[in-house]
């Protein structure tokens, strides 16, 4: 199960920080497997994630999204991509860079209220995944999960597996 399971990254662009977003809206409520086998269909559907691209993406895109093989042929989740990337350029601008942005917030609770606010379909359990994905500050998972709703064995296999490697920024 360990390949499905995606690692924690340092983001080096904007489209590292877009693909661990989209990543988290599509995987909500399905199988990790299931995205984590099609991924190749999702990078070449969003243009490698390339978030100037995907802004500017129109309803002949999103109809083309939908009928790549692969691709969950669910619209909300498209746009929400395609917001998303939207509003990642925006908060990249407004703050000079979206690193900035992310360490702009002087709490955990504060950056998950406003990443909430201003990207699509990013709930509870999608904001500490992207943050944890992309090596920012968050809760300690064991004491993060009692707050949501449900068992989460991929999430716990996602930080075990982050530990094991040294690769986890929860905070104690």
């Amino acid at each position: 199960m360990a390949e499905t399971i995606p690692e924690v990254i340092a983001p080096a662009s904007l489209s590292d920080y877009f693909e661990v977003m989209t990543r988290a809206v599509f995987q909500a409520g399905v199988s990790w497997k299931q995205i984590a086998a099609h991924w190749d269909a999702y990078r070449e559907a969003f243009s490698s994630f390339d978030p100037v691209r995907v802004a500017a993406y129109d309803d002949l895109d999103l109809q083309r999204v939908l009928e790549t093989p692969g691709i969950l042929s669910m619209p909300r989740k498209v746009r929400a991509a395609i917001a998303n990337a939207n509003a990642l350029l925006d908060a990249d601008r407004e703050h000079g860079d979206f690193g900035r942005y992310l360490g702009s917030f002087d709490s955990y609770e504060a950056l998950a209220k406003d990443l909430k606010r201003r990207f699509s379909l990013m709930g509870d359990m999608n904001v500490w995944y992207f943050l944890f994905r992309t090596g920012h500050a968050v809760p300690r998972f064991e004491s993060w999960v009692k707050t949501i709703r449900g068992d989460h064995p991929r999430m716990r296999e996602m930080v075990e597996q982050a530990r094991a490697a040294g690769r986890s920024a929860e905070l104690q």
